[in-house]
């Protein structure tokens, strides 16, 4: 398995991550910020501090969070949700460059 960094993110597991929404064709989920607890084709459910927020990845642009290895600090990478619609099985076995940047 490829090691998570910002150019290899899209083709890794995203459950698990923090993450937050910092831009969407609906403002009502903007700022949901939390864990990523669930993955669908096409949406991320985001686990806040009062519910599971279920945000669709094709309108919506998250920031993640990549947590830091030994030394390295944590680094926040934004990606745009469109980017990310893909079975999750899918997403993960791709290869070659990044599709997002």
């Amino acid at each position: 398995m490829m090691p998570l960094t910002p150019a290899t993110l899209p083709r890794h597991e995203l459950v698990g991550l923090d993450v937050e929404v910092v831009a969407a064709s609906n403002p009502d989920v903007i700022d949901i910020a939390g864990t990523v607890v669930t993955e669908t084709t096409k949406t991320l459910g985001i686990e806040g501090a009062d519910r599971v927020w279920h945000v669709p990845k094709d309108t919506a642009t998250f920031r993640f969070e990549l947590p830091g290895n030994g030394d390295d600090e944590s680094q926040l990478v934004r990606v745009d949700g469109s980017k990310l619609v893909a079975r999750p099985a899918r997403r993960t076995e791709a290869t070659g460059d990044s599709k997002w940047r």
